[in-house]
């Protein structure tokens, strides 16, 4: 892959928390529609990593660029662009109880700027087609399965077109079919040419839906081998 297709490039990074080393000396560069698994016990720095992608951990050493921001220093005042550009999806759903699935996809597309009505419905359209949840709309959180609020979660990552989707451990509230069935959706987002960043402790996702690997440990960020996952 050309270089122009990178969206995400680390290189020797160093990420702390409370004033403790996480993760030292990270390499990494993940290319547009690429898909990219980051594997490792609870505390091994997936989530401090991918928090510092959208400017929530900040970097203390080293280089690192996502998009077209430069991490390192980010002014303040652009740290809200940098967010519009990558969409997010935790496993604690974090929709607003109080209103719809419409509603709460339009809440998302209003306070990031749209304003045409038109508009905002075509993307909540496009958005809830592309997870299979067209025929929801009208539904609110509570009335809706695990498995469901999960898409309707990825269908507001993607209301801004993102280049970008990082799922921090989306499946760990989920039964295993459900959570394979959403791992499913993120893969097909990811062919569509977002790239995918997904954060979970289930390797056996890695042999049902096989994509670049890496894993935390020990501080450092490795390579990890899909057959190592099925040893």
């Amino acid at each position: 892959m050309d270089n122009e297709s990178i969206v995400i490039d680390y290189r020797g990074v160093e990420l702390c928390r409370k004033e403790l080393t996480v993760l030292r000396e990270v390499d990494l560069r993940i290319h547009r529609g690429e898909f990219v698994y980051l594997v490792g016990r609870v505390g091994s720095g997936k989530s401090t990593l991918m928090k510092s992608m959208y400017a929530d951990v900040p970097i203390e050493k080293g280089d690192a660029k996502v998009l077209d921001f430069y991490l390192n220093g980010l002014k303040r005042k652009m740290v809200p662009q940098l967010r519009r550009s990558v969409g997010m999806v935790f496993q604690d759903f974090q929709l607003l109880a109080d209103r719809d699935v419409y509603h709460n996809l339009r809440f998302v597309l209003e306070a990031t700027g749209w304003k045409d009505v038109k508009a905002i419905d075509e993307r909540i359209d496009e958005v809830l087609k592309t997870v299979g949840m067209l025929t929801k709309s009208y539904k609110m959180p509570h009335e809706l399965s695990g498995g469901e609020q999960q898409r309707i979660v990825i269908a507001r990552a993607l209301l801004n077109r993102p280049a970008i989707i990082l799922a921090d451990e989306p499946t760990g509230n989920l039964d295993p079919d459900t959570g394979k069935r959403i791992v499913g959706v993120l893969h097909e987002i990811a062919r569509g040419g977002t790239a995918v960043v997904m954060a979970t402790h289930n390797i056996g996702f890695l042999s049902q839906f096989p994509a670049t690997a890496y894993r935390c440990g020990e501080k450092h960020l490795t390579p990890f081998a899909t057959e190592a996952a099925e040893s």
